[in-house]
C-alpha cells in the first residue's frame, strides 16, 4: 500500500485516485489519494482491533466501491491476505472459498446494487458462514439504507472505522510474501486458490498498466471489470494506483439503464483508456452501433480487451 497510496499522498494528496461510477447513472463519486489512504488506515486499524494479523486470510464479498478497494489495501497494509469473491457468487461458492483458504473474517455490505436491482449480500454471507467455523467476525458496511439482521459475530464497519485512528504503520513484507489469493471460477472441477506475492505482482501490474495501455500522467483510466476478477485486481486497483493514476470503479452493468451506458460514462468522465471484457463486447454487439455513436468518445486514446 505504500507504493499505491503513501508515495502519492506525499507528492499530490488531492489528486483523484478513484472515480466511483455508481449503479445509479450520473452519480459519480470522486475519492482523492489522501481520502483513500485515510479510509484504508481506518479499515486496517479496525481489522487489527479484532485480531486480524499478518498472514491471516480475509474474504471480501462486496460490490465495486471505494470501500471494497480500501478493504483490499487495508489487508495488504497489515500483511493479511485478501481473497475477493465476486459479489454475484452463491453462498455455496463463497463458503467453499472461505473454507479452502481458512478465512478468519469476511468483509461485506448489507446489500449490493447492480443494474437497478438490490442484491442481498449480507444474507448470502450469513448462509455461507454457517458452515465456516474459521470465521470469527463479519464486518458489515452500508451500501443501502436498509436494515439487515445483525448477529453475534457481525460488526458495523463504518461505525468502527469512525472510531479508528487514521494512521496505520504498514507491515514490513518480504518480496515473496503472499499479497492475495484469488480462486478460479470452478468451471473445471473444484475452484483452485491462485496465490500472488508482493513484489513481482505489483511490478507486473504497474508496468503493464503503464506500457500496454500507454498510461500518461493525468489520464482517466477506465477498467470496467469487477474487483472479483484478476483483471479488477490488476487494472482497477493495484496497477493504476501504483502509477498514481485516476481509476474508474464501475458498479453497474453494460446495459443499465440502456446499452449506451459504457459510452455515456466515457463521455461524462472523459475516460482516456477503456478496458472491458470480451463477454461484455459480445453482448453489446447485439444492440448495434447507434448506442456507441450517440456519445462523444473523443477522449479515448486506447481500447483494451
Amino acid at each position: 500500500t505504500v507504493n499505491c497510496l503513501d508515495q502519492h499522498v506525499e507528492k499530490s494528496p488531492n489528486r483523484v485516485a478513484l472515480i466511483w461510477e455508481r449503479d445509479e447513472p450520473g452519480t459519480a463519486v470522486h475519492v482523492t489519494y489522501r481520502e483513500l489512504l485515510d479510509l484504508t488506515c481506518r479499515l486496517a486499524n479496525t481489522l487489527k482491533k479484532y485480531g486480524i494479523q499478518k498472514g491471516d486470510k480475509v474474504a471480501i464479498y462486496m460490490s465495486v466501491s471505494p470501500l471494497s478497494v480500501a478493504a483490499m489495501l487495508a489487508c495488504a497494509r497489515i500483511g493479511a491476505v485478501h481473497t475477493v469473491v465476486f459479489a454475484g457468487f452463491s453462498a455455496e461458492s463463497l463458503a467453499g472459498r472461505i473454507t479452502d483458504s481458512g478465512c478468519k473474517a469476511v468483509i461485506t455490505y448489507n446489500q449490493g446494487v447492480r443494474g437497478g436491482r438490490v442484491i442481498e449480500l449480507k444474507a448470502t454471507v450469513d448462509e455461507a458462514v454457517k458452515n465456516c467455523p474459521s470465521v470469527k467476525h463479519v464486518f458489515v458496511a452500508q451500501r443501502t439504507d436498509n436494515k439487515v439482521q445483525m448477529g453475534d459475530r457481525d460488526i458495523p464497519l463504518e461505525e468502527e472505522m469512525a472510531k479508528a485512528a487514521s494512521v496505520c504503520i504498514p507491515e514490513s513484507m518480504d518480496s515473496e510474501d503472499m499479497l492475495f489469493m484469488l480462486y478460479t471460477s470452478g468451471s473445471t472441477g473444484k475452484p483452485k486458490g491462485i496465490v500472488h506475492t508482493q513484489a513481482g505482482y505489483l511490478l507486473y501490474a504497474a508496468v503493464t498498466h503503464k506500457y500496454v495501455f500507454d498510461y500518461q500522467r493525468g489520464d482517466v483510466f477506465g477498467c470496467v471489470a469487477d474487483i472479483g476478477w484478476i483483471t479488477g485486481h490488476s487494472y482497477v486497483v493495484y496497477g493504476p494506483l501504483c502509477n498514481g493514476a485516476t481509476s474508474v470503479l464501475f458498479e453497474s452493468t453494460p446495459v443499465y439503464p440502456d446499452p449506451g451506458r459504457y459510452w455515456e460514462v466515457v463521455q461524462r468522465l472523459k475516460i482516456n483508456q477503456f478496458y472491458g471484457a470480451p463477454t461484455a463486447i459480445r453482448l453489446l454487439l447485439n444492440y448495434g452501433e447507434e448506442w456507441v455513436k450517440k456519445y462523444d468518445r473523443s477522449s479515448l486514446k486506447t481500447l483494451g480487451s
